[in-house]
């Protein structure tokens, strides 16, 4: 893999916090459309762009101004080739919100296991795997607050190539 494909690569997963946080539920979907996707040890979407805007528009509180109210943090990204146009990839997510009547505050943390594929010469996710095992004031964030099962998408081990 060459410096050019790890930049793609983060681009890639940088790209899904700026959409939903813009509450372009229909960019989410384009981007993790060809993504079989698990959250909290369940199929959330399988490899369906409407899906999984669906899936999202319809959990994600929005406001006036169309958005969430929201920031989705990344970090510890760790990139792991797997052979000629694959790789895995870990994240760390934390998500802040200032709804228009609440503090700004940190309401949920996890991670992402991810598997991307390389498809006509752009970097596509496959796979996604969402954890969440830090649970704050979700009430001004999403609808049916039942559906958060805590849980660790990587375990408590970094990625190992």
């Amino acid at each position: 893999m060459e410096a050019d494909d790890y930049f793609a690569i983060q681009n890639v997963l940088f790209s899904y916090p700026f959409a939903l946080d813009a509450g372009d539920f229909d960019a989410v979907g384009e981007l993790l459309g060809d993504a079989l996707i698990h959250s909290g040890g369940a199929v959330m979407a399988d490899r369906d762009a409407k899906a999984v805007a669906e899936v999202f528009r319809s959990w994600v509180l929005t406001y006036a101004d169309g958005t969430p109210r929201t920031r989705h943090m990344l970090s510890n990204v760790m990139i792991v080739p797997e052979g000629e146009g694959r790789a895995r990839v870990s994240s760390y997510v934390m998500v802040f919100q200032q709804a228009p009547d609440g503090p700004l505050e940190p309401v949920i943390g996890g991670d992402y296991l991810d598997r991307l594929e390389k498809r006509d010469g752009r970097w596509r996710i496959v796979e996604r795997t969402m954890g969440n095992d830090i649970v704050g004031d979700l009430s001004r964030h999403g609808r049916d607050l039942g559906t958060i099962r805590p849980t660790r998408a990587n375990g408590s081990r970094p990625l190992q190539g």
